[in-house]
């Protein structure tokens, strides 16, 4: 990459519950133009610290792309869109619901909070959202884009994103459905596998509940499982029955990062490009 940086470039951002990532995207071929950098949620994740914690990591991220010369030219870098991919829902700049971050964020505007921290524009879309959009225009809903595709990502929480015909269905929130009297995500995210210490096959046997349900709700031609743990599909997938097809994110924990960079480079539109990728 030289200073004359090709508009197809962009920051994505990932804010997790645990960890804020970053990365350097080639908008037309998804690819990481150098190994994403990472800095810790704070705690608590009151919108102040979070703004704090994206500033730290976009410096970061700038650092090491000017270390490694794959830019020469710091303003270039400071021109690149930055999107971010969000764990809650954002209305007009609104934030209406923030999964496992600081309840202080409800109500909050999220675009005025960080252009005053980094006087930067910043797109934002919720953060499975964006890992859905990353797998439907690069990854594993490639071949579906004409039928019903639901990705669900296992982390902290269950985080959703649903398609159908191409086009995105925000904020589906999933995770939060009502399994045994209580979030689904309080039983069946991956954060509770470690947490409750759980062999694969109890957990398999807690998704089994969770995607049956979730079945019933939407009928998905295909089911994408993300998050770190789609790493290990192999150990718990195959236990796990549905009418769907289901397979693993193609993208792996990469996708949040992918799919905001799309959607800055899109000026905001979550647009799934037919033949790119």
């Amino acid at each position: 990459m030289t200073d004359d940086t090709p508009a197809r470039f962009a920051i994505g951002i990932d804010i997790g519950g645990t960890g804020i990532k970053a990365a350097l995207v080639d908008t037309e071929t998804g690819q990481l133009a150098f190994k994403r950098v990472r800095v810790l949620t704070p705690k608590p994740s009151t919108p102040d610290a979070v703004a704090d914690a994206i500033a730290e990591v976009v410096e970061l991220l700038v650092a090491r792309a000017l270390e490694l010369e794959v830019v020469a030219d710091r303003a270039v870098l400071d021109a690149l869109p930055l999107g971010c991919g969000f764990p809650g829902v954002v209305l007009d700049d609104e934030v209406h619901f923030a999964a496992n971050l600081d309840k202080s964020w409800i109500g909050s505007n999220i675009q005025a909070i960080l252009r005053d921290r980094m006087g930067r524009q910043f797109f934002i879309m919720n953060d499975a959202d964006a890992a859905g959009l990353a797998e439907m225009v690069f990854g594993a809903g490639r071949k579906y884009r004409k039928k019903t595709v639901l990705l669900t990502t296992l982390g902290t929480g269950i985080g959703t994103a649903l398609f159908t015909q191409g086009r995105l269905v925000p904020y589906t929130e999933l995770g939060h459905i009502e399994m045994n009297g209580r979030d689904a995500e309080t039983q069946a995210a991956e954060s509770v596998k470690v947490r409750e210490e759980l062999e694969f096959d109890e957990w398999a046997g807690r998704l089994q509940q969770y995607y049956s349900q979730v079945e019933l709700l939407v009928a998905p031609d295909l089911i994408i499982v993300g998050g770190g743990i789609s790493k290990r599909h192999d150990e718990f997938l195959p236990l796990i029955s549905t009418r769907a097809v289901m397979c693993p994110a193609k993208m792996f924990n990469n996708a949040g990062i992918v799919g905001a960079a799309i959607l800055a480079v899109n000026d905001g539109k979550p647009r799934v490009r037919k033949g790119i990728g």
